[in-house]
């Protein structure tokens, strides 16, 4: 599932053309999916550490999937000299999008510029370039039936940019979008030593192909860490309260996002609970589980009248949800988030 689109193609949906924001919902996904191949292919082949420039640039790994060799781009900042260390954010996109096409709608490329940070956008299994998507363990598609390992795939290029690039090892982050953020709750229970916080848009820990398929959630994570989650209380593909979903005609179901939270919640043994209503016009209400001790805090933004769209500029000034909404950018709120930590 993509910021984009408002429907799950690895699950075989069918819209409902005589829908006019259906319609419009769909060609803005084309026009973004079009866009993004049209960036991939602009961007540069990395070079050897000493010769990278600002820009961005495309890197292929000797791993495969369905056949096609896996790949990622990254994001130097501008100003960027060579010299560092600097924080790696890992950006993941949702089903049926592509790394460009999640630069260009979550807007991390133009923030790293401003707060000088790397950025890496790893692909997902794709035919030629197109129906990019992740194994989440419950979801999706492909990727899933064939049991990719895409934790060890995102892993792998997170090294590889580490070997390449000035990265401060104690600041990477991980955020993804619906089926990109159901990959990163899984990349933070199984591989969460590697990253120093992590958050989850659209998504859930756990769910259910079909009423007759097993049920499968992240296990409990390997070690404590900080987590955020934002989630629109309309979303018809990623219930917030858990479920079937219903924007889609299959049988998929989802664990409820809140007891997704309290996975977390418990490893990160948070002891207090804290509200803040009213946010954005009352439209957005921050809930915090932390502690005393000043452990690993959950985080968990709620959006009423918000669906399964990432929740930034590009879409909030734009549809006529986003009203009230305009200045609520989910990067500026998780790259906030992202720089108290530390691994």
């Amino acid at each position: 599932m993509s910021p984009t689109f408002k429907t799950d193609w690895c699950n075989g949906i069918e819209m409902d053309f005589t829908n006019r924001r259906w319609i419009r919902s769909l060609f803005t996904g084309l026009c973004l999916v079009a866009a993004g191949w049209l960036a991939a292919a602009c961007h540069r082949a990395m070079p050897d550490s000493a010769g990278i420039a600002p820009g961005g640039y495309r890197e292929k790994l000797d791993i495969r999937a369905g056949g096609f060799r896996r790949a990622f781009n990254v994001h130097v900042p501008a100003g960027f000299d060579g010299r560092g260390p600097l924080p790696l954010v890992v950006v993941i996109h949702g089903a049926f999008d592509t790394a460009a096409g999640m630069e260009k709608a979550s807007g991390f490329s133009r923030l790293a510029d401003r707060e000088r940070f790397f950025v890496l956008y790893p692909e997902g299994m794709n035919l030629f370039g197109f129906l990019s998507h992740w194994n989440a363990g419950h979801c999706c598609g492909k990727a899933t039936a064939d049991g990719v390992d895409d934790v060890g795939f995102v892993a792998e290029s997170i090294e590889r940019v580490c070997r390449r690039l000035p990265v401060d090892r104690t600041r990477i982050y991980m955020t993804g979008f619906s089926n990109g953020g159901m990959l990163t709750y899984r990349f933070a229970a199984e591989r969460g030593d590697m990253l120093a916080a992590a958050a989850a848009l659209g998504a859930s820990a756990g769910g259910k192909a079909s009423d007759k398929a097993p049920a499968w959630q992240i296990p409990v994570p390997a070690a404590a860490l900080p987590l955020l989650s934002i989630h629109g209380l309309v979303d018809d593909f990623v219930p917030f309260y858990g479920g079937r979903s219903t924007a889609r005609g299959g049988e998929r179901s989802y664990m409820p996002v809140p007891e997704s939270l309290q996975i977390f919640i418990d490893r990160n043994r948070c002891s207090r609970q804290t509200e803040t209503e009213g946010l954005c016009g009352g439209r957005v209400h921050r809930t915090v589980w932390d502690d005393e001790r000043g452990g690993a805090p959950v985080v968990l933004y709620r959006i009423e009248g918000w669906g399964h769209v990432w929740p930034g500029r590009h879409f909030t000034e734009t549809m006529p949800e986003g009203k009230g909404l305009e200045e609520f950018d989910a990067a500026e709120i998780v790259w906030a988030f992202f720089k108290q930590h530390r691994r």
